[in-house]
């Protein structure tokens, strides 16, 4: 697994539901998280 370390404190508020990363240009991006929903009934 790989090792995590906190480089920066960027001040942004986090919303639920998003998932922040660091994006190829080296900006702090979000992405709605998808969960697995449910099965419908047959």
């Amino acid at each position: 697994m790989a090792k995590v370390q906190k480089v920066f404190k960027a001040g942004i508020k986090k919303e639920k539901g998003y998932l922040y990363f660091i994006d190829k240009q080296g900006d702090i991006s979000r992405a709605a998280m998808v969960r697995g929903g449910k099965k419908g009934k047959k």
